[in-house]
């Protein structure tokens, strides 16, 4: 067959018209290609995240069971205990109590990739298990009432009857305080920690009152208990923080988990992975995360924080499950915040020193 030739008798302006159609037509046909290809590898990535999701939510399901069933079982074992040997039961409670906040802080360390049905479900759980156990304690090891009045004629012995009776009370509400290096039992002091090396573990403040803490550089988890009209300047954490009887507080943190319960009164300045949790708090305020000092952006590099997510607004409250927007928090206006936190260069190790509050201001806005 004959190669087929352009009619010489056709005009040159209708032959460059017929290979201008070829080109848009090919260019037409790789863009569809390019796009087909794309929406191939999209769908391939999120399926490889779909899928390491789905195993690391089955994980810790799996080891969520577990706990749950070992808990169950001691539960169970309380009034054969009871029946057997009384004296083993303040003991057997408070490792009960022990076990369920180890369940509640796998939760709230887990929370990133959870999927907030998990998230609920498996706090409700826990809820259950703390009744659970409330009420074993108070059928099992009921209050002494009639003490008061067989002391009641030996005032001087009256104050000193209720403080074992508080002393052996199982908590079932409370976080479990790790016993890890912190500050604790301070007052209208200020309180600086500058964290050094790769390897920080957790990090407790307990029961203070009044005071400003600064802890400077990385560390694995803050656990906060107890804290009355302080202000709490953080730098990265790499794991959680767990935040629990808080009141009239200014926190500034950044950590891929936080936990709030029990808080009032209190604004957070945060950047988060996840959605921040609150629980039993109201009257707080949220806002994005303001502390600056020197080497701060390698720390926030290293902790996995040097993106802003914006879920410092995006609270989960769990005591307020309707459609609408939760009472209990709010986003801080703009006009009320604080705005940057500075904090100069600190020395190593602890410092804890007496200044007026003046001072105190004049010296983390660096005017």
């Amino acid at each position: 067959m004959e190669e087929e030739r352009p009619d010489p008798n056709l005009p040159a302006k209708n032959l460059d018209l017929d290979a201008d159609l070829q080109k848009k037509h090919q260019a037409m046909l790789d863009r569809l290609s390019n796009r087909h290809h794309a929406r191939l590898d999209n769908s391939l990535a999120r399926r490889s995240d779909s899928t390491n999701s789905s195993e690391a939510t089955s994980s810790f399901l799996s080891r969520f069971s577990e706990s749950k069933q070992s808990i169950d079982s001691q539960l169970a074992d309380s009034r054969l205990i009871a029946q057997s040997d009384p004296s083993r039961l303040k003991t057997h409670f408070a490792n009960i109590s022990s076990s369920i906040s180890d369940l509640e802080k796998l939760v709230a360390e887990n929370s990133y990739f959870l999927p907030s049905y998990e998230v609920r479900t498996s706090l409700k759980t826990i809820s259950d298990l703390k009744q659970n156990l409330e009420i074993l304690n108070s059928e099992l090891i009921p209050k002494r009432k009639f003490s008061f009045k067989n002391k009641a004629t030996t005032k001087k012995e009256l104050p000193k009857e209720p403080e074992p009776v508080k002393s052996d009370a199982v908590s079932v509400t409370n976080f479990k305080i790790p016993n890890s290096p912190g500050f604790r039992n301070k007052t209208n002091v200020t309180l600086i920690q500058k964290f050094k090396g790769t390897e920080v573990g957790e990090f407790t403040l307990s029961d203070l009152d009044s005071c400003e803490v600064r802890l400077i550089g990385c560390c694995n988890a803050v656990f906060m208990n107890r804290l009355k009209d302080c202000k709490v300047y953080l730098g990265p954490v790499i794991g959680s923080i767990l935040i629990e009887e808080v009141e009239r507080c200014v926190f500034v943190l950044a950590s891929h988990q936080i936990r709030i319960h029990l808080a009032k009164g209190s604004d957070f300045y945060l950047r988060v992975r996840s959605r921040p949790i609150i629980e039993d708090s109201n009257v707080v305020r949220f806002a994005p995360y303001c502390l600056d000092y020197e080497g701060i952006e390698m720390d926030l590099e290293k902790a996995g924080l040097s993106e802003e997510t914006g879920n410092w607004g995006n609270v989960d409250d769990f005591k307020w499950l309707r459609a609408v927007q939760s009472p209990n928090w709010c986003v801080l206006p703009v006009n009320e915040r604080v705005g940057k936190v500075r904090v100069g260069d600190l020395e190593s190790g602890n410092e804890v020193c007496n200044i007026n509050s003046r001072n105190l201001e004049l010296a983390i806005k660096g005017r």
